[in-house]
C-alpha cells in the first residue's frame, strides 16, 4: 500500500522502521524477561534454604552439656521405673564420666563428654549443716551415692551439683515431678 509522499504503509499495528532507528531484534534486546528473573529468584531461594538447613544440622550436632545428659538420664530412669514398676537408681561414675541408670539387674550408661575438672555430685534435698565454704564457694560435703526414681513417677528429693573449674551450679529437683525446682530468681527477668 502506498501512502503519502510515495512511502509504503505497513498496515495496521505494524511498526515502521526509519533509517535513523534500527528495528529491535532479539539479539539487541536489553534487560531480562520475567521468566529469567523468576528462575534467578527461585535459584537463590533454593540455595538459601540449603544453607540454612545445613547450618541448622551443624548447630544441632553440637555435643551435649553434662547438664543436658543428666536430664536425659533422669528421664530414662523415671520412664524405666514407671514401665517396670520397680525402683531405678541414678548415679554418676566419676572415673568413667557416665551417668548410670540401674534397677539392680540391667544397667544403662549415659557418657558425658570429656570436660576439664568436671565433678558431678548428688546432694540431699535440703541444704543443711554439711556445707563448707571452700575458696569462696559453698560446697556441700554430704554426698549421696545415688538417687532413686520410684514406680509411681516420683523421686527422692535431691540436688545435683555441677562443678568444672568455676563456681558450682546446683539444681534442686522436685520429688513429685522429678523436674527442676523454679526459684524466685528464675522467674524475675
Amino acid at each position: 500500500m502506498v501512502g503519502r509522499k510515495g512511502s509504503w504503509s505497513l498496515g495496521r499495528g505494524a511498526q515502521e522502521s526509519s533509517p535513523k532507528e534500527p528495528a529491535v531484534t532479539p539479539e539487541r534486546a536489553a534487560g531480562f524477561t520475567l521468566l529469567e528473573i523468576l528462575l534467578a529468584v527461585a535459584l537463590i531461594a533454593l540455595l538459601a534454604a540449603s544453607l540454612i538447613t545445613t547450618s541448622w544440622h551443624l548447630i544441632g550436632d553440637r555435643p551435649l552439656t553434662p547438664e543436658e545428659i543428666f536430664w536425659q538420664a533422669s528421664r530414662e530412669a523415671r520412664k524405666a521405673a514407671l514401665k517396670s514398676e520397680h525402683e531405678e537408681r541414678l548415679s554418676f561414675d566419676g572415673k568413667e564420666k557416665n551417668f548410670v541408670v540401674t534397677d539392680g539387674v540391667a544397667t544403662q550408661k549415659f557418657p558425658v563428654p570429656p570436660a576439664r575438672d568436671l565433678e558431678i555430685d548428688f546432694l540431699p534435698g535440703q541444704q543443711g549443716k554439711s556445707s563448707v565454704l571452700i575458696g569462696g564457694q559453698l560446697v556441700d560435703t554430704r554426698i549421696l551415692p545415688s538417687v532413686s526414681f520410684y514406680a509411681d513417677g516420683t523421686c527422692l528429693p535431691f540436688r545435683v551439683q555441677f562443678r568444672s573449674g568455676g563456681p558450682a551450679r546446683i539444681l534442686s529437683i522436685d520429688p513429685w515431678t522429678c523436674a527442676p525446682v523454679i526459684s524466685s530468681s528464675d522467674t524475675n527477668p
